[in-house]
């Protein structure tokens, strides 16, 4: 059995339907549903009798340890996070509140679990720290990519309270003997991902006729790494990774910020033609916001030599399925922006 926290927001939910679509083992689902966890994410796998989803905060150690003696899960997947860095830059005592008491709260959960185990059960029993490329740092255009021996560099408060979380997964690990591994992944794109990220907006700002705002001249370079490609690695880092070490998971896509939005405009231009003149027409720069930071980029040759994974998809590939998925679920975002303005 495995436990999935963060399991109705964008990677959480890719996740458990992957899981399930390609494994036997019953899922149990955890998730806050704030803002950006949509039970609705999960409708294809609501009624699977594999799947159970429990509504609740990361942070609650009680209910937590009360759920794991409940159900005994061998795995246990950490996607809960406060993600986006705008909001982490306007709301950051939040993000703190999130991403490291929650995560300090699920990981005395997993303690305690862990310590009443048999000794049978704590060979199989792993926890995956889900985490990303952004507690790096940023990269001049000249400078390596990142590998797992980085020191972090964290920027804004988002990947601040990110590195702050792995290195509580990482003292657990050392101080507790907890089987602990952690994943640092680059920028995922996707179905079901919040409609506030690049890729989302931008669909559907062209979608509507609205300006896409770019910070600055655009010139910022991430590496993008399609969703499912992504789950598929943490499955893998899950099962077969070894205890206590660090994966980083990249796309092998790294773009300019004004590429992605021109590439957005160019397929859309090809599926759903703009009535009104060029799609390229309504890119709005606008100033660059605090912090930013200029380059991620990942080296993925040790996921790649010590766990045989690669990425499936190209950025073309992945943007393709990406841009007919939000053509063709135009409720999910109409009930997801909605939600957004409530909360």
């Amino acid at each position: 059995m495995i436990f999935v926290t963060g399991s109705a927001g964008f990677i959480g939910s890719n996740f458990v339907l992957e899981w399930l679509s390609q494994n036997k083992e019953q899922v149990i689902s955890y998730d806050k549903l704030t803002y950006a966890g949509n039970i609705e994410n999960l409708g294809l796998c609501i009624e699977d009798p594999r799947h159970t989803f429990i509504e609740g905060d990361i942070s609650n150690t009680d209910k937590l340890l009360k759920i794991f003696k409940d159900f005994e899960p061998s795995f246990i997947v950490n996607f809960a996070a406060e993600s986006h860095v705008d909001r982490s830059i306007n709301s950051p005592k939040v993000f703190f509140e999130n991403n490291v008491i929650g995560t300090l709260g699920l990981f005395e959960a997993c303690r305690q679990y862990f310590q009443e185990l048999s000794e049978e059960r704590k060979k199989i029993f792993r926890i995956l720290q889900i985490s990303t490329d952004e507690v790096y740092g940023s990269l001049s255009k000249e400078e390596d990519s990142f590998t797992e021996e980085n020191r972090f560099k964290p920027n804004s408060p988002y990947s601040a309270s990110k590195a702050s979380s792995d290195h509580i997964a990482r003292s657990y690990y050392a101080t507790y003997s907890l089987p602990v591994l952690i994943s640092n992944c680059s920028n995922n794109y996707g179905p079901y991902q919040h409609p506030e990220k690049l890729i989302p907006l931008t669909i559907l700002n062209l979608l509507r006729g609205i300006k896409v705002p770019v910070y600055g001249q655009g010139k910022q370079i991430r590496d993008w790494l399609f969703v499912k490609d992504n789950c598929d690695a943490q499955m893998k880092i899950v099962k077969e990774g070894e205890i206590g070490e660090v994966y980083n998971v990249g796309g092998d896509n790294e773009k300019e910020n004004i590429e992605v939005v021109e590439l957005i405009c160019e397929v859309m231009q090809a599926i759903k033609p703009s009535l009104s003149g060029s799609y390229k027409d309504l890119i709005s720069f606008v100033g660059d916001r605090p912090g930013h930071d200029f380059r991620y980029s990942i080296d993925n040759k040790k996921i790649s030599s010590s766990l045989n994974w690669k990425p499936s998809e190209s950025f073309e590939s992945g943007l393709q399925k990406t841009i007919l998925w939000y053509l063709e679920n135009d409720l999910w975002v109409r009930k997801v922006l909605y939600k957004s303005e409530k909360s």
